[in-house]
């Protein structure tokens, strides 16, 4: 006799996945192999997530953490949409790399904003996390000490610029709406000459999928963010459900790391995904879920995306093989 499967109500997150940047730094790799050819060389991971580096990976892209490990080569070298500091191009122009830059246009936003700055004299704050591969690119846009790191509201309240009169903030992309206001909200009462961004650093996927699981955390038991432990935006998902007052929040790379046990007793979860996971792992978390209850499924969808970023013409323009005769 076959026991009945529990219930279980799942709320899917929308939007949720692929931003237009990280769709875009994918398709960028995938053109370059077919109108190019493997290899394909990309300096760092193209962006956070294991399953999209493999499926690249297997296409013929390789992964260098630096120029010095790529061969001298006329194949095309690739910037991950994440961004890099200045030297990077500069090193590669010095070898006549081909390069293909696939920083996310928000990104590239955020450095233009701290030349600006920087060009009209001003002191700069990065709010951002150190070490992560945006905030790297973006501190490296000008010389060493020309941009302070902030990373919490405790160093907002201690920073002491040069001069206090003529400062300036920008922010990483993909940090949380809550965090970084409170942030920027010190910065503004001890400096209220400090010049911001026009348009907010954060960007709009970020701040979307973050307004999603606002949307639903009070109606679920436990919510699943599909993601890489490297992701920012995917990481800052399972703090924000937590906040908005999810009993429990986990964040899972495929199905298989999904803790099962948490999930006892649970009449109502939640699913949604970081910027750079692919909706097929979406998939797979829900027919994991399939395997042991008996779902229903709520689409939750606060907005429509319809951004589109264009492919660098290089590659865009570019003819495949087969095309050239």
């Amino acid at each position: 006799m076959t026991v009945p499967k529990p219930p279980l109500k799942i709320l899917l997150a929308a939007p949720r996945g692929f931003c237009a940047g990280v769709d875009r730094a994918i398709q960028i790799v995938e053109q370059a192999l077919t109108k190019f050819g493997a290899p394909v060389y990309v300096r760092h991971e193209i962006v956070h997530n294991r399953y999209v580096v493999d499926s690249l990976r297997a296409k013929g892209a390789v992964f260098v953490n630096e120029l010095d490990e790529i061969p001298d080569t006329t194949q095309p070298v690739i910037f991950s949409a994440h961004g890099v500091a200045k030297a990077i191009p500069a090193s590669a122009r010095g070898r006549n790399m081909f390069i293909v830059d696939a920083t996310c246009p928000l990104v590239s936003k955020v450095h233009m904003e701290v030349a600006r700055h920087h060009e009209q004299g001003r002191e700069i704050v990065l709010v951002g996390h150190r070490g992560h591969p945006e905030v790297v690119g973006t501190l490296g846009q000008l010389p060493d000490g020309a941009i302070h790191l902030i990373e919490s509201a405790d160093e907002a309240r201690s920073f002491l610029p040069r001069d206090a009169t003529n400062l300036a903030y920008v922010t990483q992309t993909t940090l949380s709406l809550d965090d970084t206001a409170e942030i920027v909200e010190i910065l503004k009462a001890r400096f209220p000459g400090i010049n911001g961004p026009v348009k907010e650093d954060i960007c709009y996927a970020t701040t979307n999928r973050q307004n999603a699981v606002k949307a639903i955390a009070t109606r679920i038991d436990g919510l699943i963010v599909v993601g890489g432990p490297k992701s920012s935006n995917s990481l800052r998902l399972v703090e924000v459900a937590e906040r908005a007052g999810c009993q429990f929040s986990v964040l899972v790379e495929r199905a298989a790391d999904i803790p099962w046990a948490k999930l006892e007793g649970a009449k109502a979860i939640g699913i949604t995904a970081g910027a750079s996971a692919p909706e097929v792992i979406v998939e797979e978390v829900v027919e994991a879920f399939r395997q042991r209850y008996d779902v229903s499924i709520d689409v939750v969808t606060t907005l429509e995306e319809r951004v589109i970023f264009n492919i660098p013409r290089e590659v865009r323009l570019a003819r495949a093989p087969a095309e050239q005769h």
